[in-house]
């Protein structure tokens, strides 16, 4: 356990900088040129480069030890931010924010390739609590995981505008290239204890192969990846739609500390699982909670009224770790240590394109026909009953239909087969392992 802490405050610490980076590049960009197309290229690429090197990553971890795969990816990414630092140095910032030239892709992709190798460390993170955790104290572990992750969002949120605002870029990457180095160091004292893996015989880098046949070995497992990529994709609403409407609420300012103090939910939920745990039923757990995510996102924008829509996003936020940690114990326990990372990449690759199709779907649906439609005479008459006045209500409407969506997507897993194979492979009761899984 004391191995494992010192591995997560490492990845904390490289999670937080990366982020503050990557953010901070966005936040520049968008000052500078005042260009949405930049920011949207740039963080739609960050998400599908995410999506297609996920599998990849989870082959890497399960064939190499996972000291020496945290340290290649420190190492990698150490490498792109410097040298995106050594550009920005030889470089006139006009050059580099100039979109129809070529040194702004350049700058931006080479600081995009290193936020996506970091990656690599939370897939190796996730087989480190089955490597160094005793199995009784995975969703514990897992929890903390999930108060790193929400401490990276509400450090991120708050710190890389401030040193964008008063610092600059220049600044900016210098403390990135440190901080990433110093968690590089650190990671060459560290001894995680584990023995060499073996090779399996597959030669290819993006084991898929692999990666299915690990995820077939447990019943109902490629349910509840598809179940979490679907929840991911109603998540995509929120993704598109949740900056929006609270700019109608709150000036731009106050808007970016709401989101501050709610990115508090994270940290709060993580350690309420960190010490009560999951219960005995991980995957009982996750489907109550989805639901009840539904209901809030539902219910959070039904009225104009910002301590709804606020307090509604920090409950949605404390909820999600939960969730997420009941995934990763599930896997951790069902599913060999030596296939785990692939397991978890190719789980990564399918939920993290979800969001984006979502979003990139959602929004020129709500612009150009739900937001008309509630502003219109007959959308307020069919609807004003629910959701009320407002400038916002075709956003409201949009909630309304997705938090109910994934009501209906959590209720319904609990009648399926696949829910009560998973659930007895979990609990360790015997499990007809021939069934065909739905």
């Amino acid at each position: 356990m004391r191995t494992f802490a010192q591995v997560l405050v490492n990845t904390a610490v490289a999670n937080v900088t990366t982020s503050f980076l990557w953010f901070a590049l966005t936040f520049w960009v968008y000052l500078e040129t005042r260009s949405v197309l930049a920011t949207g290229i740039v963080g739609g690429a960050y998400m599908l480069l995410v999506a297609v090197f996920s599998i990849v990553f989870g082959t890497i971890v399960d064939r190499h030890r996972k000291q020496h795969v945290m340290l290649f990816a420190s190492l990698v990414t150490l490498a792109a931010f410097s040298i995106g630092g050594v550009l920005y140095l030889i470089f006139p910032e006009d050059a580099l924010l100039d979109l129809g030239g070529p040194m702004f892709w350049i700058f931006a992709g080479i600081i995009l390739f290193g936020a996506v190798v970091e990656n690599l460390r939370n897939i190796a993170l996730s087989t480190t609590v089955t490597l160094l955790v005793p199995v009784e104290r995975h969703a514990n572990a897992n929890g903390l995981v999930g108060t790193v992750q929400g401490l990276a969002f509400l450090v991120t949120s708050v710190f890389s505008g401030l040193s964008i605002g008063l610092l600059g870029m220049g600044w900016t990457l210098v403390i990135a290239i440190v901080v990433t180095g110093l968690a590089a160091f650190h990671l060459l004292f560290l001894r995680i204890p584990e023995e060499l893996p073996e090779r399996d015989g597959s030669a290819s880098a993006m084991d898929i192969r692999g990666s299915i046949a690990a995820i077939r070995q447990a019943p109902g497992l490629f349910a509840l990846i598809i179940f979490s990529t679907f929840n991911n994709l109603i998540g995509g609403v929120y993704l598109a739609l949740m900056d929006p409407y609270g700019l109608e609420l709150f000036a731009v300012e106050l808007w970016g500390i709401v989101l501050g103090v709610a990115s508090s939910g994270f940290i709060i939920g993580g350690l309420v699982v960190a010490k009560f745990g999951l219960g005995k039923n991980p995957i009982r757990t996750m489907l109550v909670l989805v639901a009840i995510m539904g209901l809030l996102g539902a219910t959070f924008t039904l009225r104009e009224w910002w301590p709804l829509y606020a307090g509604g996003i920090w409950a949605y936020m404390t909820l999600i770790p939960a969730v997420e940690a009941s995934e990763q114990t599930v896997i951790q326990k069902i599913v060999p240590f030596a296939r785990q990372g692939r397991v978890f990449g190719f789980g990564q690759a399918l939920e993290s394109a979800a969001a984006p199709i979502t979003a990139f779907l959602i929004a020129p649906l709500a612009q150009f026909l739900i937001i008309p439609y509630m502003a219109s005479e007959s959308g307020s008459a069919t609807w004003g009953w629910l959701l009320g006045d407002g400038s916002a209500r075709g956003i409201a409407l949009v909630f309304l239909f997705s938090g109910l969506a994934l009501v209906v997507l959590a209720l319904g897993a609990f009648l399926t087969r696949s829910y009560r194979l998973l659930s007895a492979e979990y609990q360790g009761r015997p499990a007809d392992r021939m069934v065909t899984i739905r």
